[in-house]
């Protein structure tokens, strides 16, 4: 049985004056890195999950953090074992 993995990439929004404290509750989620991040408050985020369910129970969770304006879904793959 193939083992999938899916890969997201969020571009997040925050107030600038609680990009510290965003950044700090970004990277308690499991499978979340980040990439780049911008004075404005802008971040490149990457997700990490084998069910896509968990991409978009981020996303949510993201959406509520104290502080972020927004968070956009940029780019999302599916990918099989053999694909990685």
């Amino acid at each position: 049985m193939d083992t999938t993995l899916h890969i997201a990439s969020l571009l997040v929004h925050c107030r600038p004056e609680l990009l510290a404290a965003v950044k700090a509750n970004l990277i308690l989620l499991p499978g979340l890195e980040l990439h780049q991040q911008s004075p404005s408050g802008k971040l490149v985020v990457v997700l990490e999950a084998e069910h896509e369910s968990r991409i978009l129970d981020a996303i949510e969770h993201i959406q509520q953090l104290p502080g972020v304006l927004n968070a956009a879904l940029i780019y999302h793959e599916e990918l099989l074992e053999g694909d990685v």
